[in-house]
């Protein structure tokens, strides 16, 4: 087992020991574990080879010796046991936003509540009002968020799929039978939520093909298997349905599979048009559906395919029928931006809010790929729940910050760590005042706490994008992918509000938000609004979000040019300086 499931399953045995009402030092010891091995610089199964990870702080003896057994089985019987004793229900009833184990406990030993079924029960004939520390309010909000999941049960992040699907995706790619092969379906397109992963692959042996998936190591149950198809569940509870086809086939079927829906209808209308028959198996020249080899249009790539139906290749991630096919009537379509392109984030955190990493490893991290600056923009005062800062707090930041740049300096080093804060928008103004925010080089304004008023929140957001200081809305809707909506607000409100001050929107890259919406795009581009694309990293595996928001910022149609962070330092300063006026921080 690597740290990351090491540190999962000693946070699962903190969340068990809560549900069954233990010491909370002793579950709190487990939880801060979890987070020592997350923070390791040094590798784990190399601590426990030497004997050394007793030398760690935080982790006794008894830690010592249950971490060392995972390392070196991959299971521990006293997981095992433990979760054996809690009903299974509890630790799915986790996963209703506004349940801690705490709350479940209670729930479970008044009214002998076991399973989400019987909770939603208990709320909808009022038990669960009459709790102590519940209500009416607290019921109404449980039974909002058992519909919010069970809407989206089989639903996936983007991350989820993409952490699934690549390794698949290479060993399909090494087997000798395989001709050629991709992802296709909403994980092609970038889709932020995806239900399913589908692959598309050519091959003259399909059933070696499907032998070989069915039986890889990731694949938890096999649903399905045909001569030419197969689904099966990975691990992590990702469907997958792979289809096998002539390599004649492979570019329309992977047009075909990858979609969307409403763009491939457009697309057969195209082809009926020009007197052709488009399906997943070709390109035709009939009137009538047919496989006909003999009327076959040869189309050995999908770029042949778009140009048969008079178009320039779309990439798949603008394959929504969102203005792609005007644009593909006129000219190619424009390069859009790279991961590549991105030289670093501007609003990240560190160990001086609520991230899990010192300075100097962030600098260490970033520069060993190859970025030129990162911010840190750790939360201001209002967030006391993530440690946020106070002007004294901040100003010894700014000092250990000015130290780590003069350093760099001297070693003839270009990269560069930014001074910055994510400001709390709050009912009455911003968190820090103009004086404080003038002094960093970033200032993302975001709202954490929202009304429930839709004018409110507008109000709010279109007041501190309109402050001469801020430089950027991060996460502008607040949402929580599969686990809150966007809360209340008139985005085209804000989107002209950032307009009219030169202040740029967040594409906040955290797999959980993908926020702002790739939909809206569009829309803020034509109205000169630029984008950056945020990490925002509590931790240094994070900085892998990069990809995951230029993923996003693609199917957003979005440009090297549209994105501020794809600027260099100096081009940057610049930017910083002229929101303000031409009033910016140097060095």
């Amino acid at each position: 087992m690597d740290k990351e499931a090491i540190a999962a399953v000693l946070g699962e045995i903190g969340t068990l020991l809560e549900l069954k009402g233990e010491n909370p030092f002793k579950t709190r010891a487990y939880h801060n574990a979890a987070r020592i091995l997350e923070g390791l610089s040094e590798p784990l199964d190399t601590l426990v080879a030497e004997d050394r990870l007793g030398e760690v702080q935080g982790i006794g003896e008894a830690l010592r010796d249950k971490i060392s057994t995972l390392v070196r089985t991959g299971r521990l019987p006293y997981h095992e046991e433990l979760k054996a004793s809690v009903p299974a229900g509890l630790l799915e009833m986790l996963g209703i936003q506004g349940l801690g184990p705490k709350k479940v406990r209670k729930i479970h030993e008044e009214l002998a509540i076991d399973s989400i079924e019987a909770l939603e029960a208990a709320c909808k004939d009022g038990r669960v009002a009459a709790l102590d520390g519940f209500g009416e309010k607290s019921q109404s909000k449980l039974l909002e968020a058992i519909a919010f999941k069970r809407q989206f049960a089989s639903r996936h992040r983007l991350v989820d799929a993409i952490a699934a699907a690549e390794p698949v995706l290479e060993a399909l790619r090494e087997h000798p039978d395989v001709t050629r092969c991709s992802t296709a379906g909403s994980l092609r397109r970038w889709k932020e939520v995806i239900g399913d992963i589908d692959f598309v692959v050519s091959s003259r042996r399909p059933g070696a093909v499907l032998d070989f998936f069915v039986g890889l190591p990731a694949v938890q149950s096999v649903l399905a298997r045909g001569d030419t198809k197969a689904s099966v569940i990975l691990s992590g509870g990702i469907q997958a349905d792979l289809r096998v086809v002539a390599d004649h086939e492979f570019a329309s079927a992977l047009a075909y599979f990858t979609g969307s829906k409403e763009h491939n209808i457009v697309m057969r209308q195209r082809a009926i048009a020009r007197g052709l028959r488009l399906n997943e198996y070709g390109l035709f020249r009939s009137t009538e559906e047919t496989r006909d080899p003999a009327l076959r249009v040869e189309c050995p790539t999908e770029e042949d395919l778009f140009r048969e139906l008079g178009l320039h290749y779309v990439p798949p991630e603008l394959r929504e029928d969102h203005g792609e096919f005007a644009a593909a009537e006129k000219r190619p379509m424009p390069r859009l931006v790279e991961w590549t392109d991105l030289r670093g984030s501007l609003h990240n955190h560190s160990d001086w809010s609520d991230g899990r990493d010192r300075l100097e490893g962030i600098v260490e991290r970033a520069r060993e790929l190859g970025l030129s600056y990162w911010a840190i923009t750790d939360h201001s005062r209002a967030s006391f729940q993530a440690n946020g800062l106070d002007p004294a707090r901040l100003l010894r930041q700014l000092d250990e910050i000015d130290a780590i740049n003069q350093r760099l300096a001297d070693e003839g080093d270009d990269f560069r760590l930014l001074t910055g804060i994510e400001v709390d928008v709050l009912r009455d103004g911003l968190d820090l005042p103009d004086e404080w925010l003038a002094r960093l080089d970033v200032v993302v304004a975001s709202l954490h706490v929202p009304s429930g008023e839709e004018a409110e929140n507008t109000r709010r957001l279109v007041a501190a994008a309109g402050n001469r200081w801020v430089h950027m809305l991060g996460h502008p809707t607040g949402r929580l992918l599969l686990e809150r909506d966007a809360y209340k607000v008139n985005l085209n409100a804000v989107i002209e509000a950032c307009a009219a001050a030169g202040t740029w929107i967040e594409l906040n890259a955290s797999p959980y938000r993908l926020d702002l919406d790739w939909r809206h795009w569009a829309h803020a581009r034509k109205l000169g609004v630029r984008c950056v694309i945020n990490c925002d990293a509590h931790r240094l595996e994070h900085f892998g979000y990069l990809r995951l928001g230029a993923g996003v910022a693609r199917k957003g149609g979005l440009r090297p040019d549209d994105v501020v962070n794809t600027m260099t330092l100096p081009r940057l300063r610049e930017a910083l300086a002229a929101k303000r006026g031409g009033a910016g921080r140097k060095g």
